[in-house]
């Protein structure tokens, strides 16, 4: 068997200096400063400006694969913590709490996803957070706890419930989010077609809060 080839030099240059440039969107992406020049984000991730378009044929071209690759990172560290939830409404229900919470852990990530607005579910089906929210409501429907038909129109509703939730909390900073994070997710669960009684049970079970820190800061 051929082992892989090591990267070499050249390769690891043009990986940092792409991955500056998705940095700098980012940061300017979480500023809402997306009227900016070409020159202005090579300034902003340190790099020549001939070097830009190596890696990307327009500036629309690198804030998109900013926030795509923003919402993988967010949706790679949701899935670690659910991995081993089996019910599939438990998956849902933690990974919605979890992304309240992340608004005050992973603000400029927030801020991302919400001056991308409702592109975030609907420009890249097969990446970020779409995929991995279908899949959660499909198998909960399968699995006959949750009522979702249509889960394209339940898609919708529960990210435009999610970006309202972030923006709230991203509004009021003073206000405790797990508690208003929970009260929100209890809503959406009866969006869903969730009782009461199994909306509580769902909203009442433990969180990996403390890893959750952890593994943050260590980002």
């Amino acid at each position: 068997m051929t082992e892989a080839k090591a990267p070499s030099r050249l390769d690891q240059r043009k990986a940092r200096t792409r991955a500056a440039l998705i940095s700098a969107a980012q940061t300017l992406l979480a500023e809402g400063r997306t009227s900016v020049s070409i020159q202005e984000i090579t300034d902003a991730a340190d790099v020549g400006f001939g070097s830009f378009y190596n890696h990307f044929e327009s500036k629309e071209a690198l804030f998109e694969a900013a926030i795509q690759d923003t919402l993988e990172v967010y949706g790679e560290f949701l899935d670690s913590f659910v991995a081993s939830v089996e019910d599939p409404a438990e998956v849902f229900t933690a990974s919605f709490r979890l992304s309240g919470r992340l608004q005050r852990l992973m603000p400029e990530h927030v801020r991302v996803m919400l001056n991308a607005g409702m592109h975030v579910l609907t420009d890249n089906p097969d990446r970020g957070l779409a995929p991995r929210a279908r899949h959660d409501l499909q198998a909960a429907h399968d699995a006959g706890r949750m009522d979702v038909p249509n889960i394209d129109l339940a898609l919708m509703a529960v990210g435009g419930a999610l970006l309202g939730l972030l923006q709230y909390l991203e509004a009021n900073p003073e206000l405790d989010d797990a508690p208003v994070t929970d009260e929100f997710t209890r809503r959406v669960l009866s969006m869903l077609g969730v009782s009461n009684d199994d909306a509580e049970d769902l909203v009442g079970r433990p969180l990996p809060e403390a890893e959750l820190v952890t593994e943050v800061h260590a980002l």
